[in-house]
């Protein structure tokens, strides 16, 4: 692992809050609620699994009551979706990953609490989608688990009509990545953290190994740059 916790400490710096996403609009309580009554609606009386793919992995912010590998067939992540606020500034614009068509992308799938899904289930769609712009980017998808095909929600699975994400060469990424900081950290720390994490699970996403290969070269050549300028 290139990006190691030191090179991703050199990229955290301390970022005010500037408010929304420029251009996106907050979505009402009346319209998160919509979303989680038509999740439900189309759950049924079924579990209500989750296809994770990146820091739901390592954040999920609830007690799933079980949890096993998955894989999506038809997707793969991609550091498409470009931001500028969380872990970003106008100033400074990066990138969150989604899930793009194509490939296959391997994951987590946790399973909510029947006991408090509808509690859950609104905490994470609060955090996930919080602008009108990209509800739509919740969306059900099949992956294949031990125990058979499964249907699962996710988050930030593009669609073709949204025009919101934009697949980009690995050089232009990694420099986007490298340099990006917000209120809620770095593009840099979000990449490492997913790929520990997925190395833990066992998986292993040859397109993040070799975009934290980038990014690592990417802070070692910035830092390099701005010591010969003093």
């Amino acid at each position: 692992m290139q990006l190691t916790p030191e090179l991703v400490a050199l990229t955290l710096r301390d970022i005010r809050d500037d408010g929304p996403e420029p251009g996106w609009t907050p979505l009402s309580d009346k319209e998160l609620d919509s979303i989680v009554d038509r999740i439900e609606r189309e759950a049924g009386s079924d579990p209500l699994l989750i296809f994770a793919y990146g820091s739901l992995i390592w954040n999920p912010e609830f007690e799933p009551i079980s949890s096993h590998k998955a894989t999506a067939y038809g997707w793969h992540r991609s550091f498409s979706l470009k931001i500028e606020r969380w872990r970003a500034t106008s100033d400074q614009p990066g990138l969150m990953m989604a899930l793009e068509r194509g490939g296959r992308c391997d994951g987590i799938v946790f399973e909510l609490s029947a006991k408090s899904r509808r509690q859950d289930l609104r905490a994470l769609v609060a955090r996930e989608i919080k602008y009108r712009e990209v509800r739509e980017m919740v969306r059900w998808v099949s992956v294949q688990t031990e125990h058979g095909t499964r249907k699962t929600l996710t988050f930030w699975a593009s669609t073709k009509r949204s025009g919101l994400t934009k697949a980009l060469p690995a050089e232009q990424a990694s420099s986007l990545i490298a340099r990006a900081c917000g209120q809620g950290g770095s593009c840099a720390q979000y990449l490492r953290n997913t790929v520990v994490d997925l190395q833990a699970h066992g998986i292993r996403d040859r397109n993040l190994w070799r975009l934290q290969a980038l990014v690592a070269a990417e802070i070692i050549a910035s830092r390099k740059a701005l010591s010969a300028a003093r």
